[in-house]
């Protein structure tokens, strides 16, 4: 029994040993790719040079990102994931903003610690690229609109006869076109990771002072 016991406890260690392998090769082929992206521009780098500079093979790279664009914009899926499942959890006695608060503050609470930790000048030079290159551009803002769309279409489900789309999308579009706005206010200005994370914080108080107004219709749109 005890040595079927120390065996499992084996297999667990040697689990754990191979998501941190698998996440630190995820984080250094994406700083590769940010440093090749800055030192010679988004569209001139290469999939191939991004995984010689990452010190893996081609291939590799496809394991980890669908495509280099996917380094700056990768997790989405688990992003939709956790802000979608706020609202689906909704409770009983909450407004369709109190929903969109606290959706914010858990997407906070579970994502904070799993962003990797970055320099000012790292966060500025992501936001650099985003805004400069009309790839990135086109790309940052399908991601956007894409969210806000989803999160819209899930609020007005999750009130089903009592808030209409149009005010749905407006509640969503005030909330995050105030935390994009904030977050990248702080990046611009040069603030610490922990001072954007903050920005974003008071983007959301800022916008759930219109968004807490709103109160679900029990006649309908």
């Amino acid at each position: 029994m005890l040595e079927v016991s120390g065996e499992r406890v084996f297999v667990v260690m040697e689990e754990s040993r191979r998501e941190r392998k698998k996440r630190l090769t995820r984080q250094r082929i994406a700083t590769a790719a940010v440093a090749l992206f800055v030192e010679q521009g988004y569209e001139e780098t290469m999939v191939a040079q991004i995984a010689a500079a990452a010190d893996v093979d081609p291939k590799t790279f496809f394991n980890y990102f669908r495509s280099k664009d996917d380094v700056l914009f990768a997790d989405m899926d688990h992003v939709h994931d956790l802000l979608l499942g706020a609202i689906v959890r909704r409770h009983p006695d909450e407004g369709p903003g109190e929903v969109l608060v606290r959706m914010v503050q858990e997407y906070a609470a579970h994502r904070r610690p799993e962003v990797t930790p970055k320099k000012p000048e790292e966060l500025s030079a992501w936001s650099r690229l985003v805004l400069t290159s009309p790839a990135l551009q086109a790309k940052g803002l399908y991601v956007l609109l894409d969210i806000q769309q989803r999160i819209a279409d899930a609020l007005v489900e999750a009130f089903p006869g009592q808030l209409d789309p149009i005010t749905a999308a407006a509640m969503t579009g005030s909330l995050m076109g105030a935390i994009q706005q904030t977050t990248l206010a702080s990046v611009r200005l040069g603030r610490t990771q922990d001072e954007m994370w903050e920005a974003s914080r008071r983007g959301l108080d800022i916008a759930a002072r219109g968004l807490l107004s709103v109160r679900p219709s029990a006649e309908g749109p």
